[in-house]
């Protein structure tokens, strides 16, 4: 009897063995299913956003001024199968060239800035110095002897800046500052002054002659010229606004946001430049990022005021 007792107290502990098991091993295909399935969908996503950017280089060909997509921060939508995906292009020349602005527009630029009237003095005159070719202090600068008393193992290059992430070196930066200067300067128009005919609203917001309700007024139009394929309109002439020319480079920033139906998405940001020979590549690629920041996201209502166009998958095909 005792022996039965306890070869029933065996069973019952190998099927209580049997049963954790396969909880577990039903529990460890339910995670690598989910984990499996958000892969999946991240990949579907990449793989459209990928494609907007692919979309975006055709659009910038079209031979028609008035039917290609702008390069002045228009947003335009695709949609496929259900997921959609937007792309927003920002031509370079729309922004501020931290190596060939002057002083002055680097100020003028910083004086919008999250930061106070010193903190901007200061910046301006670190950026100055490390761009410049000598150890000379600029008012408020910033050379080697400032960055070690900072406890910095480094200092300025004293040479152009290569990248926009560059700047994060530059004394005083921090990421809240730079987060805000990012999207409005650039090291490849290589012009003194901003085209404010393609420049993107953030940028046009910096101008301090620029009032708010000729902004507006400009910015409506512009969407309008868009939607309906007409020129675009040249921003009012306007005492102590100087505009750069938009001929001389053809280097864009392309957004591409893609959304699934189960809200998977995925972002890129490429800056392109167009080759000015015939070749099979007529687009070169200068920097590619993979971003998600949801600060940046194409798909909010700021982002809706600019959307000029929306296709469909058999739009694009014809």
């Amino acid at each position: 009897m005792r022996q039965t007792g306890v070869a029933l107290v065996i069973v019952l502990w190998v099927i209580s063995l049997l049963i954790i098991m396969a909880g577990s091993f039903a529990l460890s295909m339910r995670r690598e299913s989910s984990i499996t399935s958000v892969i999946k969908s991240n990949s579907q996503a990449l793989a459209l956003a990928e494609s907007g950017l692919a979309i975006a280089e055709l659009m910038l060909l079209d031979n028609d001024l008035n039917k290609a997509w702008r390069t002045d921060g228009s947003v335009y939508e695709i949609i496929v199968a259900g997921a959609k995906v937007r792309v927003r292009l920002l031509s370079e020349v729309g922004k501020i060239d931290l190596n060939a602005a002057d002083s002055r527009s680097l100020q003028n630029l910083l004086i919008n800035a999250p930061i106070d009237e010193e903190q901007q003095s200061k910046l301006l005159g670190a950026i100055l110095d490390w761009r410049d070719p000598d150890d000379l202090v600029n008012t408020n600068g910033a050379e080697k002897t400032e960055y070690e008393e900072a406890g910095l193992n480094y200092g300025p290059t004293n040479r152009p800046f290569d990248s926009i992430e560059e700047l994060q070196s530059v004394l005083g930066m921090d990421k809240k500052i730079y987060n805000w200067l990012e999207p409005l300067v650039t090291v490849y128009s290589g012009q003194t002054q901003v085209d404010f005919n393609v420049a993107s609203k953030e940028v046009l917001s910096t101008i301090p002659e620029l009032g708010e309700d000729i902004l507006n007024s400009y910015l409506l139009a512009r969407v309008d010229s868009a939607r309906n394929d007409l020129p675009a309109p040249a921003l009012p002439i306007i005492p102590g606004i100087r505009s750069g020319s938009s001929g001389s480079s053809n280097v864009v920033t392309v957004v591409c946001e893609a959304r699934l139906v189960d809200n998977s998405r995925a972002r890129i940001s490429v800056v392109i430049k167009k080759e000015e020979s015939i070749s099979a590549n007529p687009f070169q690629v200068l920097k590619w990022e993979h971003d998600l920041s949801n600060n940046k996201s194409l798909f909010t209502e700021i982002m809706n005021e600019f959307l000029v166009k929306q296709y469909a998958q058999p739009e694009l095909n014809n």
